[in-house]
């Protein structure tokens, strides 16, 4: 698929968008935890749309809950 026409963003470009812009492990895991206790169900919409497996997402969202 042509780049351009790409409609849909992976798991490792957004990561390696983040780490662009400075973030690392710990930073990133602060955004989760901050997206998980404002807006539960937009985090799980999220990670839903960046295609990860159900249970990588309960993983995910369980870790942004301690």
């Amino acid at each position: 698929m042509n780049q351009s026409m790409k409609e849909h963003v992976t798991v490792n470009e957004w990561v390696a968008l983040f780490r662009e812009i400075g973030l690392d492990d710990a930073t990133m895991m602060k955004w989760h935890k901050l997206f998980e206790t404002r807006h539960p169900k937009a985090h799980q919409g999220f990670l839903e749309w960046l295609g990860l497996p159900s249970p990588e997402i309960e993983k995910i969202r369980a870790q942004s809950r301690t």
